[in-house]
């Protein structure tokens, strides 16, 4: 039997997401994001963290969902990836919760677009659908 795994949630238009709680470093609000000339349309810039430049991937852009009310502020959830330090921008940050591996099912069949590529699969929680995301691929933009 598998053991349970534990995932960093956050949301994104709505929508429920988490990612490998061991692969985040670190949550940040109000970071100033500096823009990257001739960057993909999905890197609204760098960050500067503590010294290190970080990429800034929009998780709305990259998962092709509406675009972020220029009003809200953004959240980073920055995470450890092959090496890299990635700063995933998303709406909301919620808690870690541990999920049951036998409650693991493959994505959801009406995924589309985008997302169908990024999502690891999906946890059936008691009030709503946890949509595992697959940081690797969701970092790599190019």
């Amino acid at each position: 039997m598998e053991q349970a795994r534990q995932y960093c949630t956050f949301m994104l238009d709505g929508y429920y997401f988490g990612v490998d709680a061991t692969a985040v470093q670190e949550v940040l609000v109000d970071r100033h994001v500096t823009h990257v000339p001739l960057a993909p349309e999905v890197v609204p810039g760098v960050i500067n963290l503590r010294g290190d430049i970080v990429t800034t991937v929009d998780l709305r852009c990259r998962l092709e969902l509406s675009p972020r009310d220029t009003s809200a502020r953004p959240v980073h959830v920055v995470v450890g990836v092959d090496q890299e330090t990635v700063s995933f921008l998303v709406d909301e940050v919620g808690e870690v919760i541990e999920a049951s591996a036998e409650n693991f099912e493959p994505p959801p069949d009406n995924l589309r677009g985008a997302a169908r590529d990024l999502i690891l699969g999906s946890h059936k929680l008691e009030s709503r659908l946890l949509l595992v995301l697959d940081i690797e691929r969701a970092a790599a933009f190019e």
